[in-house]
């Protein structure tokens, strides 16, 4: 097989979870440059909607559905309508997310229980939900977004984010037993986990720590809207059949230090 059909999309149907805005977007994008008909889905449906158009411009199938993937009954019409329109599930992204900044000690239960509700319990009941169509099909390949704030300790200055980091430890924990239980049946699972990207959600965290967020990055730059786009696209695409259960950090060398 040629390198380029091993990067080809054409044809394949993913969803991206939290699709209207930041890395969701880009991750959309990517998949539709690919060649891949792209499901859009996130709490607030107008912005899906307006990624949606753009895909379709892009010569893609694409459908923008309003999903909070904390509620069981929107992912299972989330599932029906995919299936209802492109008749099979290839691709899932669970990347919507959620944060909270506040001391250990301050931190309000009810902060913790959205955090981890939405990063660990979304992550799952979507997974769940796609991965019971993928198993039928006997092939899928999911990638759950992750965090460099999940693989070690953050300075308290910089990152006081105790939730969003546990949370995103336990994904890639999740990320590495599901690829066991699941790679014997023809599902892949693997996970992402960004360094430093301009985002609505890590706006206020840059800004307040930009000049060492860039020392510590060997590149000394941050992410940008295509810096993720090979990653998941490389994840999503038979260039990676022989991979799973793996993290594949994209943070600029911030990890290395």
């Amino acid at each position: 097989m040629h390198v380029k059909e091993l990067f080809d999309l054409t044809g394949q149907v993913a969803v991206v979870t939290g699709g209207g805005r930041g890395l969701g977007k880009q991750i959309a994008e990517g998949f539709a440059e690919a060649g891949a008909n792209v499901v859009v889905c996130s709490r607030k449906e107008a912005a899906c909607m307006e990624v949606s158009e753009q895909l379709k411009k892009m010569g893609v199938e694409s459908l923008a559905l309003k999903c909070d993937i904390t509620n069981p009954e929107d992912i299972e019409n989330l599932v029906a309508k995919t299936l209802e329109k492109f008749g099979r599930i290839d691709i899932l992204v669970n990347n919507s997310g959620a944060t909270w900044g506040a001391p250990v000690e301050e931190m309000p239960l009810s902060a913790w229980q959205k955090v981890m509700n939405t990063n660990v319990t979304g992550t799952f009941l979507m997974s769940q939900a796609v991965g019971k169509v993928m198993l039928e099909q006997q092939y899928g390949k999911i990638i759950n977004i992750a965090s460099v704030a999940g693989l070690k300790g953050s300075n308290p200055k910089l990152m006081d984010t105790i939730g969003y980091n546990s949370s995103k430890g336990a994904v890639i924990t999740f990320t590495k037993d599901l690829a066991v239980k699941w790679g014997p049946r023809g599902i892949y699972v693997n996970a992402i986990a960004p360094g430093f990207f301009p985002t609505q959600m890590s706006k206020v965290t840059m800004e307040k720590g930009s000049e060492q967020f860039l020392e510590g990055t060997p590149l000394r730059k941050f992410g940008t809207e295509n810096d993720l786009k090979g990653a998941v696209v490389f994840l999503a695409s038979k260039a990676s059949d022989f991979i799973t259960g793996e993290i594949l950090v994209v943070d600029g060398g911030t990890n290395a230090t």
